[in-house]
């Protein structure tokens, strides 16, 4: 199937709706502090000399499952009953460490093999609460919904996030980026249930012991819970109820006590599935016709380790990427999707601050050569812990792809060593190359220090990293790259910088580098009050500036931004403005548009803009920028518009758009690209989505429509046709397309 339809291409304006992209840090602030304070913040920086008595963290002990439960949303069996609970959670938004109107109370039961919760959730005006979605996966973050955080290993770094909303939509991530991050395209087995009543709302959790990984000999884990009221924009936890924290920070959680030793069987599960699909690749193409198996191989020797073959695989339930504009003269970084390489990517995360700069194990880097899919013969993976020490390992055979790749293998490593309490150093290496050169291989190392305790509640981050790489035939000798950060990440303040140095002929073969050859520097600076108004909720002031030099110390390029004016009001819209200063010295002339090229010199210019997102409580909701003034020697326009429709439960509408209008050496271009998504949601079990896109660049109308089938929490099935069409003089032709059944089933044991 096709991942990526066009080229892509996209204008990146910085400064406005970046503001939590940056790279915060503390360096500002300390060089204001007098002296005493400044040692004391020092000698907060070392584990468990931070001054102040905190509080120990809440628990909710775990009854015993008697008797069936009957998964319905009614929190009517005995064993509910007769649970311990959570009495009410604490508001962290609007007013943090307020009383919330509404109550809501938890309790949670452990089986040998199954894990339960039951959520009661309070609401005088049930007409009043925000749902509109009933898919899987959907977004829910502009819904009401409940969401329950696990950390199985009480490492205060990983975990997993399983959500609800009132019409029983069900979204679950891993947790990423020791407690910052998601990994939204993770999809474990488990089950939920709704109960809609004149009081409220209420929900039942049903998850599979074997679904999670955990350090065995626990008996209690790390648990948070937090609600969501939409249309009150209130969030409600249980555990570290402050606006610096996420909820999904484990190191500030609860515990779930009182856990069995619970029983995982022989750890096996057998996943086979059958691809049927018919093809055309080209009008003057013949129809192809292809019926193949496919298995999965899961095994866990121990509750936290886990090694997963794959063989024959196919991905074609992935939905297909959007398509973007470019208007610079560097690649644009495209995200895995694919279910096999998703799954425990997190044990491959290297570093802090790298962002997609530097990305040293691509995984998009096999079986996707220039845009053609290349055949995935095999894949094995390990991933767990031992001891303090969290393993990734991957290796990859795939197969030969006539006049596009040879068949060839590849594999990564990746060890990560816990220190103090949120801290880590590590070690990654790479070998292999798509494309079977001999000798392709990197390496590097990483350290992390992190903290949620500077001056008793503040987070703070430090990191440093080393890399270097070698590529068949390659003859250049500057293949390393390094960089450090400084990130103060917090509710009223984020200040933050990093430096990257990318050597000249640093060239990973299963990695991403846009740009090397270049000192990369950057500066985020955001003041986040929230005044005592009864219309606004949050102002943003932000400052920043991202600098990139050769070599030598000769700049190549640079953009400033200033944000005086942006507004989070309590309706939930946001109005901002922003200004940036930028320029660039390329040394080659390079193409923005067919016909429109920039010529090799030194160009500066300035451009403003301004964006409206209304709030997502509503079933219309609209998100628009729009960015103006010079662009090199001339001049651009840009616009953007994300559009997302909720006539009823069953149907979700959105529409992109993207539009830049220039003018360059007398020259007019436009570069546009848009994209349509119809998603009937019959069930969270049920679904059909059909995303239509277009870019006047390859002037080619492709469509991606996928039927999924959630038959049982084991078995699924999946139906999805692509098409393209192109312009032929006046009129669309058919160009190609692509149409797979895949049937897949898990046996567990």
């Amino acid at each position: 199937m096709t991942f990526s339809s066009s080229p892509p291409r996209t204008g990146v304006q910085p400064g406005l709706r970046r503001r939590r992209a940056g790279c915060p840090s503390l360096l500002a602030v300390v060089l204001k502090l007098p002296l005493a304070p400044t040692a004391l913040a020092l000698w907060c920086l070392v584990p468990g000399f931070c001054p102040g008595q905190e509080a120990a963290p809440p628990e909710l002990r775990a009854g015993r499952v008697d008797g069936e439960i009957v998964l319905d949303g009614r929190l009517d069996e005995a064993s509910w009953q007769g649970a311990e609970l959570i009495e009410g959670l604490t508001m962290v938004e609007p007013t943090e460490g307020a009383v919330p109107p509404f109550r809501t109370t938890v309790r949670a039961l452990a089986g040998p093999r199954l894990l339960y919760f039951g959520i009661e959730c309070q609401d005088p005006d049930p007409d009043g609460v925000v749902a509109f979605n009933t898919a899987r996966d959907g977004s829910l973050g502009g819904e009401d919904h409940v969401r329950i955080v696990l950390g199985t290993y009480l490492d205060g770094r990983t975990g997993y996030l399983f959500s609800v909303n009132p019409l029983g939509a069900r979204f679950d991530a891993l947790i990423t980026d020791r407690g910052d991050g998601l990994n939204h395209d993770w999809d474990g087995i488990w089950e939920a249930a709704v109960h809609r009543h004149a009081g409220g709302w209420s929900v039942e959790i049903c998850i599979p012991v074997q679904t999670l990984s955990f350090k065995q000999g626990l008996d209690r884990w790390h648990l948070n819970v937090q609600r969501r009221i939409q249309r009150l924009l209130e969030t409600d936890r249980w555990s570290g109820a402050t606006q610096d924290w996420n909820s999904i920070k484990t190191s500030r959680a609860g515990y779930l006590t009182g856990l069995p030793e619970f029983q995982t069987g022989l750890g096996i599960s057998l996943r086979p599935a059958a691809v049927a699909q018919a093809s055309k690749a080209a009008p003057d193409e013949p129809r192809a016709w292809d019926l193949e198996p496919s298995l999965d191989i899961r095994w866990k020797p121990e509750a936290d380790f886990e090694v997963l073959l794959t063989l024959n695989t196919d991905f074609a339930e992935t939905e297909v990427d959007s398509r973007r504009t470019n208007l610079t003269r560097f690649p644009l970084f495209f995200p895995e999707k694919r279910s096999f390489f998703l799954e425990g990517d997190d044990y491959f995360d290297f570093g802090a601050g790298l962002g997609r700069d530097v990305v040293p194990f691509h995984s998009r880097r096999i079986g996707l050569v220039g845009g053609v899919e290349v055949p995935l013969l095999a894949g094995l993976k390990a991933t767990g812990r031992v001891g303090g020490t969290s393993i990734g390992a991957l290796a990859t055979w795939t197969g030969e792809e006539p006049g596009v790749a040879p068949e060839t293998s590849m594999g990564v490593v990746r060890l990560k060593h816990d220190l103090f309490e949120e801290s880590s150093v590590g070690l990654i290496a790479t070998a292999g190359d798509p494309l079977g050169g001999d000798g392709s291989w990197l390496a590097g190392t990483d350290f992390t220090y992190q903290t949620s305790e500077l001056f008793g509640d503040k987070n703070f981050l430090a990191g440093a990293w080393l890399l270097a790489a070698d590529q068949a035939d390659s003859s250049g000798d500057d293949r390393s790259a390094a960089g450090a950060v400084i990130e103060y990440p917090n509710d009223l303040w984020e200040v933050g910088m990093s430096w990257k140095r990318v050597g000249e002929d640093f060239d990973p073969s299963l990695g991403f580098v846009p740009r090397r050859g270049v000192h990369r520097y950057r500066f985020d600076a955001e003041y986040q009050p929230r005044p005592e108004a009864s219309w606004l909720r949050q102002a943003f002031y932000q400052v920043g500036t991202a600098y990139t030099t050769d070599l030598d110390g000769r700049w190549e390029s640079y953009t400033s931004w200033i944000e005086p004016f942006h507004w989070l009001f309590e309706s939930g819209d946001e109005f901002e403005i922003g200004l940036n200063t930028s320029g660039d010295r390329p040394t080659e002339d390079f193409e923005v548009a067919d016909g429109v090229e920039i010529p090799a010199g030194t160009y500066r210019w300035n451009r403003y803009g301004a964006t409206l997102e209304t709030a997502s409580k509503r079933a219309v909701a609209a998100d628009l920028s729009w960015w103006t003034g010079e662009f090199y020697t001339g001049r651009l326009d840009n616009y953007e518009l994300s559009l997302e429709l909720n006539p009823f439960p069953l149907l979700t509408i959105d529409l992109d758009v993207e539009r830049n209008v220039g003018s360059l050496g007398g020259q007019r271009f436009s570069e546009d690209a848009y994209g349509a998504r119809f998603t009937f949601n019959l069930s969270p079990d049920l679904s059909f989505a059909s995303y239509v896109q277009f870019d006047n660049e390859s002037d080619e109308l492709g469509s991606n429509n996928r039927l999924r089938w959630t038959i049982t929490p084991e078995s699924e099935l999946f139906l999805v046709v692509n098409y393209n069409w192109t312009v032929l003089g006046s009129r669309w032709v058919p160009e190609s397309y692509d149409t797979v059944l895949k049937v897949q089933y898990e046996l567990r044991f």
